[in-house]
């Protein structure tokens, strides 16, 4: 049960956006937003809580996670002056779900099982809740970054068997897809170099999961090193009073190699 200053505090936040989306008083620019402006928001504050979590800057989070319940209570706001559906009906409809999804918690099963064998479960109930035959890999949203996709359509083939035994045989399988890629990058046909670099891609994110790796976090890293040891090109330069464009390969290479080297002592 929630606290009474959380919810004053939520029905604050529910206030004040109703204000900014007043049509006779609210601000001009979140007056003119819709859905679709600002979805890429939304995913965008969801993506910062992500990389706040992945810094471990606790300091940081409550205000990434206030940023992302604005973009609910937005929708939500949208809805409601339409007469859609209110920020009530999110929160009715995400606790009847989950009271309804754990009925090892809320109702009279035994808690008494794995994780895994709750994730099926977890399934099951999502599949007799779509209602129909279900099909193995319903559900997993078309607006997810693609990495992320790939591994969830993998994780949901290999609850059924659909699987490589190991990272073994993922590697041979990322072998043969190098293969195919290097042959298909002399040739003409740019759409059938792209599939075979998504082919990949995909297989790559399969040996992450064989390797119990977030391919999407795993890349957040390589990109948060490759900005650490660039900027560390860009300082070094800068005390000769120079910038990269006075540079070149080699000596740039050279400096990136030092500060990989710091990097390590």
């Amino acid at each position: 049960m929630a606290r009474p200053d959380e919810t004053a505090e939520l029905e604050r936040l529910l206030n004040i956006m109703a204000a900014l989306r007043d049509p006779e008083t609210g601000c001009p620019w979140d007056i003119e937003q819709d859905f679709a402006t600002i979805a890429p928001y939304t995913i965008e504050e969801a993506y910062e809580v992500a990389d706040a979590i992945e810094r471990a800057a606790w300091d940081e989070l409550p205000g990434e996670l206030g940023d992302l319940l604005l973009q609910v209570v937005y929708h939500a706001q949208m809805a409601s002056e339409t007469g859609k559906f209110g920020f009530a009906d999110v929160a009715r409809t995400v606790s009847d779900k989950m009271i309804a999804r754990h009925p090892h918690v809320f109702g009279d099963e035994s808690r008494e099982k794995s994780a895994d064998q709750q994730v099926l479960d977890w399934e099951k109930i999502k599949a007799v809740e779509r209602g129909g035959r279900a099909r193995v890999l319903d559900g997993v949203a078309l607006g997810l970054p693609a990495l992320t996709r790939a591994l969830k359509l993998q994780n949901r083939a290999a609850r059924v068997g659909f699987d490589w035994p190991g990272p073994a045989e993922v590697l041979d399988k990322i072998a043969e897809e190098t293969r195919e890629l290097v042959e298909a990058k002399d040739s003409a046909d740019h759409a059938h170099l792209t599939e075979e670099f998504g082919d990949l891609m995909f297989v790559m994110a399969n040996l992450a999961r064989h390797l119990n790796i977030d391919p999407e976090a795993a890349l957040r890293g390589a990109n948060a090193k490759f900005t650490r040891r660039f900027e560390a090109i860009e300082d070094a330069l800068a005390r000769q009073g120079r910038e990269p464009r006075d540079s070149d390969l080699a000596e740039m290479d050279r400096l990136w190699n030092e500060a990989k080297l710091a990097e390590r002592a």
